[in-house]
């Protein structure tokens, strides 16, 4: 793959890849750094690229690395009053749906994402994760389960 392609791919990528960082990362900016690093790690790497029919699923793992690696180094702390804001805010501007899926645990959630959000297959979804297709069929199974519980709570 050449330089002008994967410019070409991450221009048609740019939702999905903000979607799977926000998917890990709440806040909008932290999601604009993580994708920015990701996409310098894509441009420096791309001679690692096997075979140019995965470069969009090489690409979205580069950002997962990326956004995990970004959340290891910012490990704060916040104050109370900041968090209660955040909280506030989020359940503001935010659909149950979308709370729903915010409270389901880390690696629950990406799966949602690629799977529901980013329509990859469950195939695609463990081959970019690097898990089994039985693991991520598990999670999502899990997701749904959660995700009903809460809705329906909130629903009431």
């Amino acid at each position: 793959m050449k330089k002008e392609q994967l410019g070409q791919l991450i221009i048609a990528s740019e939702e999905t890849m903000y979607h799977v960082a926000k998917t890990l990362l709440s806040s909008d900016a932290d999601c604009a750094d993580a994708i920015q690093e990701a996409i310098v790690k894509a441009f420096t790497n791309l001679h690692t690229l096997r075979q140019d029919s995965y470069a969009k699923t090489w690409l979205i793992r580069i950002l997962i690395n990326e956004c995990y690696a970004f959340m290891r180094r910012e490990k704060r702390i916040v104050s109370l009053e900041e968090y209660q804001y955040q909280e506030i805010a989020e359940q503001e501007d935010y659909s149950d749906l979308y709370q729903a899926v915010r409270q389901l645990p880390q690696k629950i959630r990406i799966c949602v994402t690629l799977y529901y959000l980013e329509g990859y297959s469950v195939k695609e979804t463990a081959k970019i994760l690097g898990i089994s297709e039985s693991a991520v069929k598990n999670r999502l199974a899990r997701a749904r389960a959660k995700m009903r519980g809460e809705l329906e709570h909130a629903m009431t």
